[in-house]
């Protein structure tokens, strides 16, 4: 157990901030930290986060620091506020993505040369792939300081967890939300597979097809036809049916000696300008017409070729007139089936031409278009041809165009569950909180039911037997299959299940499982429940303690992925949602604007990445970007550098600042006084009150930017305020209350911030509050705000920062350095003198003098905001403005203004002061003037404060402790300088920490420096 400290060490140096962090991953290791955060918290209540689990069959990269550091901070924050999270890693291990690396590295083309090769065999190299990167993932986000459980990881692999996912397949059933169905749906060629909506939606890209316009002549007059339009001409071998708007009015063209039929809405379009119409016709008196397939199947005719009506054809793209291939499209088939058309289905699984047109045979679809239209074209059936680039469905593993395809497929019935789903997602805290009712809403009101089928090999099989005669049985756990079968194999995979055989307890026939796999989707959906191997074990406290989820956490895409399945299955199996919070994650983007590529490479590599800025920054400019509310953000090392600078290094600098003066003062460790005298120690611990709260209520909130933000400003605040302002109080002897106080303030401030930023940048807080504390930060609570703080103090100093900053912005503009002292500047009336004191010394300045509104030395200017002003003066608006600007008004002590009976705010009105000779600088609000005469005096003085911040730095060079007194000497030919250094001897002594300062000549080895525009030589050596 680490010994509580109670007397600072002087800081040891850091050369490297990322050398700092391996060394405490080292520590936290050694110690079990992690383990020990865990144990601490066991009996308090639970928080439950699930983790989405990624495929170990590639790397991790840029991208996935992310969400690996979102998923860090929340759990970090809950287990300091004493809940205890579980955190389990997890890893996706079936269907596509694997099957397809696989293929890839074997050179497989076709699904028949998995079926040579052996099911058995092909799953036993997946299983040898899965688990590829574990190692490089585990080091990625061990590196990252994400603490997670790798040895009690869970995969959807295993037995247990394929298992669980049985029972969840047979409770559906057994809900009457399974049902077998043959649908239209997006067919992967190249995987020979059907892929669920939410799959499609997730491989959309631009490409590039043929669009014709093709004629289908009447079978009664071969010069008039109907033109269809349509991208896929390798669907007209299908057409059976043709179809036309009941609501629109269509029209005969005259072409040549052809009279052709398209909607008049599109008669421009199909045909261009000047076009000849022979007779509008209504589309019931199209209806029934019979025509010339471009490619018959024999026995179709008569009853079949037949124009029908049908609302879903459109006026915005085509002729108006829809070829209708029921075998290749949704509307299509749902035309076909009302229309009793049959399917002719030509394409195979594969994507293949097959039966009956020979003409076409074994080749893929879409390199069948370019065929089929050079036919049309001998035909004399096509119109013209034309290219469209259009947004088209791909594979969202091997990028391969998807087609639309009738099949057959085992179906949950999402519409039955369509408004349990919406009515818990109401209940759903989304961030961003548009989604809610946004994408995430309007995908489940648009929610089609999930075709779970795959007809692959690597994955879950689908655990229902069938008999010759087509009875079902749903097995539900390995104890029903061995009772039903007296087999119960270890492993539930294809090779080892398809094999098992039961008699039909309806008809004695022999029952085998049906060939298909579940949807890997369907694997990482049933997460809640599986990685429990639900309901075989933890039956008993599932509902309290593991569902549903308190956070979750993934990229915008998985609202079309994880997220909902998560959301189907949960409610299905529960009726309750799956989720309370989860937090969107916007798209990384390069430095400029492009998407991150492997192939532009313009991303960093991540060993090197960590090696030069460290995780701490890494991870805290993440969560300062717009990223985490679900939006698109640049990210570049540029920034991550200026976070490592700002704040890791402020921070440490702060630490090593109270450390060096308290180690040498021998400071005892205490706590700072309740109500202290100096007005900063009261500023700055109502400052960190109220930074405790709104990190706090942010994180509570699920608002990773603004609470991230608020703790980058705040080390700022500390350092270049409280600090500087308070240096000298830590070193110079006379008041020991005063200096005791300082220590233990700042000490305090320090040991606070660490805890409340541990869980964005959990090494350097620990680093720091090891070396204040003797503990580790992750074992301490969270800090508790003080509702009792100085809020009015608070706003008194903000007021004085804010005339600091128009002080020092009007010496910039006077091209004054600061360092020059001035004789007076002029603001805004402060809350007590030693606040009036500290803003004067800031802008080095003798005296500070409130603006007096009567001094008729200072020109006033008043400009209203109208839009401040209509808010409350309303339809007195316009007579306002003007007694505004014709200076009618008074300003009451509290900043606000009153026009004749109108009472407006201190932002309604922005109030400039003028003086000749001074320089002004004005927000609208707040106005500072500068009196810049420079007396000589005053210029002494600025060479005084010049030859002082010389010496300090000539110190830190000659290796010198802050405490080490010296003896100085000074030499300059320049009287003016010499003159000013006699002048403020005592001043320079003081400041410098000199014993004795001498004027005359130095050594040969003096340093010499520019002192405005005179020469200065320095000797010094330690007294």
């Amino acid at each position: 157990m680490p010994k509580k400290i109670t007397v600072l060490k002087k800081p040891r140096p850091i050369d490297s901030f990322p050398q700092l962090e391996e060394s405490l991953l080292k520590l936290w290791n050694k110690e079990r930290t992690f383990e020990q955060s865990l144990k601490r918290t066991k009996r308090g209540k639970r928080f439950v986060f699930y983790d989405g689990p990624p495929y170990a069959t590639g790397k991790p990269h840029t991208g996935h620091l992310l969400p690996g550091t979102l998923k860090d901070v929340v759990p970090r924050f809950k287990t300091m506020q004493g809940r205890y999270v579980e955190r389990r890693f997890g890893w996706d291990c079936h269907g596509l993505p694997v099957e397809y690396e696989l293929e890839k590295e074997l050179g497989i083309k076709r699904r028949q040369e998995i079926e040579e090769m052996g099911i058995g065999t092909f799953n036993d190299k997946c299983k040898s792939i899965v688990l590829r990167f574990t190692k490089e993932w585990e080091k990625v986000t061990t590196r990252l300081g994400r603490w997670v459980d790798f040895e009690d990881d869970y995969k959807t692999m295993d037995p247990d967890y394929m298992e669980s996912i049985w029972h969840i397949v047979k409770t559906l059933y057994e809900k009457d939300l399974l049902y077998e169905g043959r649908q239209s749906m997006h067919i992967c060629p190249r995987c020979a597979t059907p892929l669920s909506n939410f799959e499609v939606a997730l491989g959309y890209a631009d490409r590039n097809d043929p669009a014709v316009f093709v004629k289908f002549p009447l079978a009664t007059d071969p010069y008039t036809a109907f033109v269809a339009w349509t991208t896929t001409p390798w669907t007209l071998p299908g057409n059976v049916l043709l179809a036309v708007n009941p609501d629109l009015r269509y029209v005969e063209v005259k072409q040549g000696n052809e009279k052709l039929i398209v909607a008049e809405s599109r008669l421009e379009h199909t045909f261009g300008k000047g076009a000849k119409v022979l007779r509008t016709i209504s589309a019931r008196q199209l209806v029934g017409k019979q025509y010339a397939a471009p490619f018959p199947v024999a026995g179709l005719e008569g009853k079949h070729y037949r124009v029908v009506a049908d609302a879903s054809v459109t006026a915005d793209e085509g002729t108006g007139v829809l070829h209708v291939a029921p075998a290749f499209g949704e509307d299509d088939m749902r035309i076909g089936k009302r229309e009793g058309a049959p399917l002719v289905q030509h394409i195979t699984i594969n994507g293949e031409v097959t039966e009956p047109f020979d003409r076409y045979h074994g080749m893929p679809a879409l390199e069948a278009n370019e065929p089929i239209i050079a036919d049309l074209k001998r035909a004399g059936r096509l119109l013209r041809k034309e290219s469209v680039t259009h947004s088209y469905p791909h594979c969202w593993r091997c990028d391969t165009p998807l087609l639309n395809y009738a099949t057959r497929s085992w179906f949950v019935s999402v519409k039955k569950l369509k408004e349990r789903l919406v009515k818990e997602n109401k209940e759903i805290n989304w961030t961003p909180e548009h989604v809610r009712d946004g994408r995430f809403g309007q995908w489940l009101e648009g929610a089609r039911d999930w075709a779970i089928s795959r007809y692959r090999f690597w994955g879950t099989p689908i655990p229902i037997w069938r008999c010759g005669n087509g009875h079902l049985e749903v097995i539900g756990s390995r104890a029903e299959l061995k009772q039903r079968s007296g087999k119960a194999p270890a492993d539930l995979h294809r090779q080892h299940v398809d094999r098992i055989t039961f008699r039909c307890k309806e008809c004695k026939e022999e029952m085998r499982r049906i060939e298909d796999i579940l949807d890997v989707w369907f694997d990482s959906g049933s997460m809640p429940f599986a990685q429990q191997h639900y309901p075989f074990e933890h039956r008993q406290d599932f509902a309290k303690d593991y569902y549903p989820a308190d956070f979750i956490s993934e990229a915008t895409d998985q609202t079309r992925g994880w997220f909902y399945t998560l959301h189907v299955l949960g409610t299905a199996m529960t009726g309750r949602k799956a989720y309370r919070n989860v937090v969107l994650l916007g798209l990384i983007l390069a430095e400029d604007g492009r998407k991150l590529s492997k192939r532009l490479k313009n991303f960093p590599e991540l060993d090197p990445f960590f090696a030069e800025y460290g995780a701490d920054a890494i991870r805290l400019c993440l969560m300062m970007q717009p990223i985490v509310r679900g939006e698109a953000a640049r990210f570049s090392e540029k920034a991550v550098g200026e976070v490592l600078r700002n704040f890791t290094g402020t921070l440490f600098n702060a630490y090593s600042f109270l450390a060096t003066y308290a180690a040498v003062d021998k400071w005892k460790v205490s706590p700072p006084p309740a109500k202290p005298k100096h007005v900063l120690d009261r500023w700055v611990l109502a400052r960190l009150d109220e930074l405790t709260r709104s990190v706090t209520d942010a994180l509570e909130r699920y608002d990773m930017l603004a609470a991230s933000r608020e703790l980058y400003g705040f080390v700022d605040e500390l350092s270049n305020w409280y600090i500087r302002r308070s240096r000298r109080r830590f070193w110079k002897s006379g008041d020991e209350a005063d200096k005791r106080q300082a220590f233990a303030t700042l000490h305090h401030v320090l040991v606070t911030f660490c805890r409340l930023a541990a869980p964005f940048a959990p090494f350097i807080t620990d680093h720091v509050h090891r070396e204040l504390t003797g503990e580790s930060v992750h074992l301490a609570d969270w800090p508790k705000d003080d509702k009792a703080r100085d809020a009015a103090l608070l706003k008194q100093m903000q007021q004085a920062r804010q005339a600091v900053r128009l002080g020092l912005a009007a010496r910039s503009q006077a091209g004054i350095r600061v360092r020059q002292p001035l004789t007076a500047a002029y603001g805004p009336k402060l809350a007590s003198p030693e606040i009036a004191a500290m803003v004067a010394e800031e802008l080095n300045v003798k005296d500070y003098h409130p603006f007096d509104e009567e001094d008729e030395s200072f020109g006033r200017t008043a400009r209203p905001v109208p839009k401040a002003v209509a808010t409350v003066a309303g339809d007195r608006t316009q007579a306002v403005l003007r007694d505004i600007k014709a200076g009618k008004f008074k300003r009451d002590p509290d900043g606000s203004y009153a026009v004749g009976t109108v009472k407006l705010p201190a932002d309604a009105v922005e109030l400039r002061f003028e003086k000749r000779g001074h320089v002004t600088e004005s927000d609208g609000t707040t106005t500072v003037s500068l009196d810049t005469d420079l007396t000589p005096a005053l210029v002494g003085e600025g060479l005084a404060r010049e030859v002082i911040r010389h010496v300090q730095e000539f110190r830190k060079e000659s290796g010198l402790n802050v405490e080490d007194r010296i003896t100085l000497t000074l030499s300059s030919d320049a009287s003016e300088l010499s003159k000013a250094v006699e002048s403020y001897r005592d001043l320079i002594a003081e400041e410098t920490l000199a014993r004795t300062l001498a004027l005359g000549d130095v050594s040969s080895k003096a340093k010499q420096v520019d002192v405005g525009k005179h020469s200065l030589r320095m000797a010094l050596k330690r007294a």
